[in-house]
């Protein structure tokens, strides 16, 4: 199983960035997928979060109101998008998932135990 993270990239204070999570050998929609950053010298920082359901989510209050998590069944795909982004939004975004099929655990960041590689956000000021 490999999530990957994309979608990172350079933006001004002020504007926006779509994040995608796609999974490879993982039925996302039957896991809560997590996204997580870290920035330089800074501990890794569980930022949002999406039940299995789709019915439920978490922000941290920093994101709050700016960042939205979403999921395309379709596409097998989750999102984070991020709007009104800040300098201290700068840093290393992951996505991970529970290993746990269906797990209700999605508001405790141990619980996201499969990850991959992040992609970069920066955002000048």
């Amino acid at each position: 199983v490999q999530l990957q993270a994309s979608g990172g990239g350079l933006v001004q204070a002020g504007g926006s960035l779509r994040l995608s999570c796609a999974a490879s050998g993982r039925i996302l929609s039957r896991y809560p997928v997590g996204w997580f950053r870290q920035a330089p010298g800074k501990e890794r920082e569980f930022v949002a979060a999406l039940s299995w359901s789709g019915l439920y989510t978490y922000y941290t209050d920093s994101v709050k109101d700016r960042f939205t998590v979403s999921r395309d069944n379709a596409k097998n795909t989750v999102y984070l998008q991020m709007t009104s982004l800040k300098p201290q939004d700068t840093a290393t975004y992951y996505c991970a998932s529970s290993a746990r099929y269906n797990s209700n655990r999605f508001l405790d960041p141990r619980e996201y135990t499969v990850s991959g590689q992040g992609t970069q956000v920066t955002v000048s000021s």
